[in-house]
């Protein structure tokens, strides 16, 4: 693939929004939205350490004024054998898929759809294609789960997005085969401004596995994405993200997603790279009788900082949230992990579960877990745990008696402590590729 990449607007501005919007020739509703939101990032201070969600993490560093807010790359490619041997290098073979959507930079350059699946009344594609031939569909959902003013980033992002994937399931139809989607960073100190709008209609199921894929450079770079998921009355969504950023990376995500009554949300985060890594996550459980499965992985090695915030926010009643989230740490890497479990008054009969579980390989490394409950109503079912532990020595002498070296012990253990999530994840490649980024990771 070959891409001549045009110098765009340095810095982030009011005038580089509008910028950005002419340059794609968007409608004058999404301009105004582009810089509503700029005006309202300005209005919202940037996070500091006395704010309690961002206590444990310093972001004074983050490369805001050192980033291009967008580039563009022009040339497409229209056969995924054209594309470049990075990004073929992340496409699992002899894998079925439903559709695929390759992003580099701020521009998609590939997407693909099974015509077996268009003919279900499914749309795939980029989300400015889908601006422009779907408006009114896109102008429904957009913004409706995550707001402009959701938080800071989130204000940045809704400026500032390009490129990025819509997926839009009919009511009653069942896509069981995942669709997948790339976004590559590919342009040295370049921002990645990526949103991800998913919806399933009632009693409609899909996949989408998300792969986010940087290459090592000195020059930092910023990423900056939201994913945003509707999951109508008795549909069914998972949303699996593979965060594998380089190590010059600020990343910032925001994710949610809303369940309508009986409807099933299954989130998978997978945080592996970046230099600074932030993930706010949130379950919505709008309708009664819905369901929010939030399973997590991270591994920091280094001096890598990976930062999560989850919400389970129970709206209605009879509905259940599940979360648990595990991370190893070694090196001189820190994590830090914060979940809320919010009850509605009127949400009676919640189940929520929360757990943070974190395996210290190193001593200099260093993890922070804080759970927290806020309860309004009174006839439910909530409980919480965090668990901060080392890797217990006489367990790696009992298995280097055994014959096993010792970075083959403590992937063992490793491996067995991620497996109660990696486990609850029915796409086989999904496994594969975590096990064998925890075994690099390692050392392996």
């Amino acid at each position: 693939m070959e891409a001549s990449v045009q110098e765009a607007t340095k810095g982030f501005s009011r005038r580089a929004a509008e910028e950005l919007s002419l340059r794609r020739g968007e409608p004058d509703w999404v301009r105004e939205l582009r810089l509503s939101a700029w005006d309202t990032y300005e209005s919202i201070p940037m996070p500091k350490r006395t704010d309690e969600e961002w206590r444990r993490t310093d972001i004074r560093r983050v490369p805001i004024d050192k980033v291009q807010p967008f580039t563009e790359l022009k040339n497409k490619v229209t056969s995924q054998s054209e594309l470049s041997s990075d990004i073929q290098s992340l496409i699992p073979t002899d894998v079925e898929i439903s559709g695929m959507n390759v992003q580099v930079d701020s521009s998609v350059v590939f997407t693909t759809v099974e015509e077996s699946v268009k003919s279900q009344g499914v749309i795939f594609s980029d989300l400015p294609t889908a601006l422009q031939e779907h408006p009114d569909l896109v102008k429904k959902y957009l913004f409706g789960a995550v707001p402009v003013d959701d938080n800071k980033f989130a204000a940045l992002n809704a400026a500032f997005w390009s490129g990025g994937t819509f997926l839009y399931v009919p009511e009653g139809v069942h896509i069981e085969v995942p669709f997948r989607s790339i976004l590559r960073n590919q342009t040295p100190g370049a921002s990645v401004f990526s949103r991800t709008l998913i919806v399933a209609e009632e009693e409609a199921s899909v996949v989408l596995v998300d792969h986010w894929n940087s290459a090592e450079g000195e020059d930092l770079s910023l990423s900056c994405n939201v994913v945003e998921v509707h999951a109508e009355e008795a549909s069914q969504v998972r949303y699996i993200q593979l965060q594998d950023w380089g190590r010059n990376m600020w990343s910032f995500n925001t994710q949610k997603g809303n369940c309508g009554q009986d409807a099933q949300l299954n989130f998978l985060n997978v945080a592996l790279g970046a230099k600074f890594s932030r993930s706010n996550i949130s379950g919505m459980l709008n309708g009664a009788g819905s369901l929010a499965e939030m399973l997590g992985i991270y591994f920091a090695d280094e001096t890598q900082h990976i930062d999560h915030l989850t919400r389970q926010e129970h709206v209605s009643p009879y509905a259940t949230s599940d979360l648990l989230i595990k991370g190893a740490l070694k090196d001189r890497s820190r994590t830090v992990y914060s979940g809320l479990i919010k009850v509605h008054p009127h949400a009676q009969r919640t189940d929520a579960y929360q757990s943070n579980r974190n395996l210290v390989l190193s001593r200099n490394a260093r993890a922070d877990t804080i759970p927290n409950l806020e309860i309004g109503a009174n006839d439910v079912r909530c409980t919480h745990g965090a668990t901060v532990s080392q890797v217990e020595e006489e367990y790696i002498f009992y298995l280097m008696s055994r014959g096993i070296n010792r970075t083959e012990a403590v992937k063992l253990i490793v491996d067995g402590f991620f497996d109660e999530v990696i486990e609850r994840v029915p796409v086989d490649e999904v496994q594969e590729f975590v096990r064998q980024a925890i075994a690099r990771k390692i050392g392996l």
